[in-house]
């Protein structure tokens, strides 16, 4: 959601701990709100500046809509967690 100081330090603390693999299990990262995350944090700029990786924008996915973030998580968690026979 947007937010400010304390919003931006949690989500650069979560993304920080998914690019250095230190959960044992997978965490999907949904930020919603692309319009407002665009002004406040060009990501891009970290790729094109060597400071991240381009895998690096794969650890989230920018949503708009509650049912868009719903769906995102239910693939995402059906692909990590459901066994299929």
């Amino acid at each position: 959601m947007p937010g400010g100081f304390g919003t931006l330090d949690e989500l650069m603390e979560i993304l920080t701990l998914v690019q250095t693999e230190k959960f044992h299990k997978k965490m999907t990262i949904v930020i919603y709100g692309k319009e407002f995350w665009d002004k406040v944090i060009n990501f891009q700029a970290f790729v094109d500046y060597r400071v991240i990786s381009p895998s690096d924008l794969k650890l989230f996915k920018f949503v708009d809509t509650p049912q868009e973030a719903f769906e995102y998580l239910k693939s995402e968690l059906h692909k990590s967690y459901v066994k299929t026979k």
